[in-house]
């Protein structure tokens, strides 16, 4: 059988009963280690596991599936996935190569960002599409995202935005030449996030949204130093987040009164987070 475990979001306590009890039977452990991370050092899982994990980078999951699945037929294989196994459909393809083996798939649950965002106090109902921003470069600043975020903001839902992570990342040089030499780790923050969205307004000037637009930065969400900040997105570009992961949340339309109360606990400043709110919930209703 290959299992696929969620780990849930901040650490190695995350993990279900259910998962663990795999984990430890199983005859290979993997983590995947590039579409999200944990809080915690890999050495620190294996401690709680009581047994050693393989880290699964990019290049195993994608190209090595294989030496991934080698004897799921006989033996039990365990695949650890950062949030749930399918908050993403980044592992669609290893499903479907152990379904050509024949490989039985079990599939074991646990939280991501996608659910546990609800801690910002707003209303999973009224999300919309979830979107990815990428780090920017100087000939390359994509904005398929701002079309998405278009749509969510035309019927007042909001839009999480999920932040870009490079880990075992080559350079252009280095690809080129075969160089097996990687770049040091990067985790874009909630004040970039913020600051590549004002940017993408200013070239695609559609008024989607503004500097005072009301947003939520999140870092570390479901640890015990998790971080919620509220404010405009130009106070967002100045705020210091802390360690990753983080995450950002566009107010929608639809905020409720009740949602306001709570968010504005976690305001940069309240009075500037009432004017922008009074401006944009007038304009809005």
């Amino acid at each position: 059988m290959l299992y696929l475990v969620g780990l849930g979001l901040a650490d190695e306590t995350d993990i279900t009963i259910k998962g663990l009890e795999v984990v430890k039977r199983a005859e290979r452990v993997y983590l995947e280690a590039y579409t999200s991370i944990l809080l915690v050092d890999k050495e620190k899982l294996e401690a709680f596991y009581g047994r050693s994990v393989i880290v699964a980078d990019r290049e195993l999951v994608e190209i090595g599936s294989d030496e991934i699945l080698q004897g799921a037929n006989d033996a039990d294989i365990a695949f650890l996935v950062v949030g749930d196994p399918f908050g993403a459909t980044t592992h669609i393809d290893l499903v479907l190569r152990a379904r050509e083996l024949g490989i039985n798939i079990k599939t074991i649950p646990n939280a991501s960002i996608m659910s546990a965002i609800g801690c910002a106090g707003l209303q999973l109902y009224n999300f919309g599409q979830t979107v990815s921003m990428v780090f920017f470069t100087e000939t390359w600043k994509p904005s398929s995202y701002y079309d998405r975020i278009k749509e969510n903001v035309s019927i007042g839902l909001h839009t999480l935005v999920l932040l870009d992570i490079k880990v075992k990342e080559q350079s252009l040089e280095n690809l080129l030449k075969g160089r097996k030499i990687y770049e040091p780790p990067r985790y874009m923050t909630v004040a970039q996030c913020a600051a590549q969205m004002l940017n993408t307004e200013d070239e695609r000037n559609e008024g989607v949204y503004g500097p005072d637009s009301l947003a939520i930065g999140a870092a570390r969400v479901g640890a015990p130093d998790q971080k919620l900040v509220a404010g405009t997105l130009k106070e967002l570009t100045e705020v210091d987040m802390g360690h990753p992961l983080h995450s950002l949340i566009l107010l929608g339309k639809r905020t409720h009164e009740l949602e306001k109360d709570f968010i504005r606990e976690f305001a940069v400043d309240g009075a500037t987070f009432d004017a922008s709110w009074s401006k944009w919930y007038q304009t809005t209703s």
